[in-house]
């Protein structure tokens, strides 16, 4: 009980738990697009799943849904590094409004790139959106490895 009201008590793990959060859920909505989008194209990756809904034949891929699925990895090539990389930040004791700026500016980034990934926006939203989580991202990888260079 100690140990979870001293957790409690870090505003800056706090912050990031989350923004973490927000971030997982939006996976998850992705997730589900992707669900939707399969069965409204009938495009299917598993036999069974096809011949559920149609036949064999919709057992096949589809540009719609590959799109979902690249926004869904792109997702966790980069919110998983996001979610180690903030642990470990949020144990530096930086400041709790500099960390506060650092979630929230991945995870806009990441929302925006979302929506322009699914609704196909114009180049370079997308691109603009991915370097602006990137930022404190290699912000907190920095700091993270400024701290532990004397333990190396």
């Amino acid at each position: 009980a100690a140990r979870s009201a001293k957790m409690m008590e870090n505003k800056v793990f706090l912050s990031f738990t989350f923004y973490s959060t927000i971030l997982i859920l939006k996976m998850y909505v992705v997730a589900i697009i992707t669900g939707q989008v399969r069965l409204r194209k009938k495009a299917f990756a598993n036999p069974e799943d096809a011949l559920r809904n149609g036949g064999l034949q919709f057992c096949r891929e589809d540009p719609d849904v590959q799109r979902c699925l690249r926004a869904h990895r792109n997702d966790m090539e980069n919110i998983f590094p996001f979610l180690f990389l903030g642990a470990i930040y949020s144990l530096l004791d930086p400041s709790p409004t500099v960390a506060r700026i650092h979630f929230l500016l991945f995870c806009v980034g990441r929302i925006i790139h979302t929506f322009a990934y699914l609704l196909c926006l114009r180049a370079p939203t997308r691109s603009v959106a991915y370097g602006l989580a990137q930022l404190p991202c290699f912000s907190m990888a920095l700091q993270i490895l400024l701290a532990t260079t004397p333990y190396w």
